[in-house]
């Protein structure tokens, strides 16, 4: 049997603070009138929407197909990846994660959370908290949430379609009200609640908060984190620019015509997501096409999946674990990026890790 590319079903989430925007303008199956939040494209628990494999999960295809899906992962743990879009109708809660360290000392799971967004659409002066104003330190952050002042050191920062966010385990943050975005994050849902506005979840009660977790994980410096530099460059026919590159994903936007072009996987599953047009995916003489929005898995052993667009020009995002820490580079050096240009560009992450 061929492999090819997996088009995905989403999974829709109903939340406190989500809206209509992902039924009524992305094509999401689910009901307008609830307040869908969420739409999980690729995860483990995704379900193949059609071809041979349709209705598995990808844990199940980890199961049977190995490393032939997976590559250079290791087949017997939890794809490491969750993509999703975010209608944010009303603020989160203001939340942390953990990292991969605490995650399996302290909740016995393999994953922390670090994560990255990407800004689809946001009203005129929505804005997003990330990290504090000055640094601060767990003492003074639990008697000021005791006091309710916390809200003096929190750090708001203006948001507009085209923005890239990137928050390493331990940043302090909140999605703000009129914000739809796209997040690549580890396959974790470890949030820890700071403080969550004094809302009541579904069961008509306060939802659950983490404070001590919270404060066990928190980075109290100061922050300067904004918008991400991008880099875009041009490989094997293909306008692509790298949003983000994590040591656990790299998250690229690419462009792409009415001609078929190869996308190189580099040994490793890519997860796709078609945005403002239509995408058709090719390999070993099987195809599939995407709607605008839809998302689809590319199994690693193809090595290569044809991407055109049958409007004539579009947009996709792709999300994958690098191959190796030498990923990156090799790619812009084929690409021919001046290496003072990636350096700086892959040195934003390095600092943004650090502190």
């Amino acid at each position: 049997m061929n492999l090819a590319p997996f088009p995905l079903e989403p999974r829709e989430v109903e939340l406190i603070w989500g809206g209509d925007a992902l039924v009524r303008h992305y094509g999401k199956p689910g009901d307008p009138s609830k307040k869908i939040g969420e739409s999980w494209e690729c995860w483990d628990q995704n379900h193949v929407g059609a071809g041979a494999f349709a209705g598995s999960t990808v844990g199940e295809l980890r199961a049977e197909l190995g490393k032939e899906l997976v590559g250079k992962l290791d087949p017997s743990r939890i794809f490491p990846i969750l993509t999703k879009f975010i209608d944010a109708r009303a603020a989160l809660s203001v939340q942390v994660h953990p990292d991969d360290a605490y995650a399996e000392r302290v909740e016995g799971q393999p994953n922390g959370k670090t994560e990255c967004w990407f800004v689809l659409e946001a009203e005129p002066n929505a804005t997003i908290v990330l990290g504090w104003k000055r640094s601060t330190s767990r003492n003074e952050f639990l008697e000021r949430l005791k006091e309710g002042s916390l809200d003096d050191l929190l750090r708001r920062v203006p948001v507009r379609p085209g923005d890239v966010f990137y928050l390493p385990a331990g940043t302090l943050h909140a999605i703000g009200a009129g914000i739809i975005l796209y997040e690549t994050q580890q396959a974790s849902d470890l949030t820890y609640r700071v403080f969550d506005y004094n809302r009541l979840g579904s069961d008509g009660k306060p939802r659950e908060l983490h404070v001590e977790k919270a404060a066990d994980v928190l980075d109290y410096r100061r922050s300067e984190a904004g918008a991400l530099a991008s880099l875009e460059y041009v490989l094997d026919g293909l306008l692509r620019t790298t949003l983000v590159a994590d040591p656990r994903f790299t998250v690229e936007r690419v462009e792409c015509g009415a001609q078929a072009q190869g996308l190189d996987l580099e040994g490793m599953p890519l997860a796709v997501t078609a945005l403002d047009a239509s995408l058709e995916l090719e390999a070993q003489g099987e195809s599939i096409t995407l709607k605008p929005y839809e998302s689809a898995l590319v199994p690693a052993a193809l090595d290569v999946v044809m991407v055109r667009a049958p409007e004539g020009s579009g947009r996709f995002l792709t999300a994958a674990p690098p191959s190796d820490h030498e990923a990156l580079p090799r790619r812009y050096a084929r690409a021919a990026v001046p290496v003072a240009q990636s350096t700086d560009f892959l040195a934003q992450f390095q600092r943004l890790n650090l502190g």
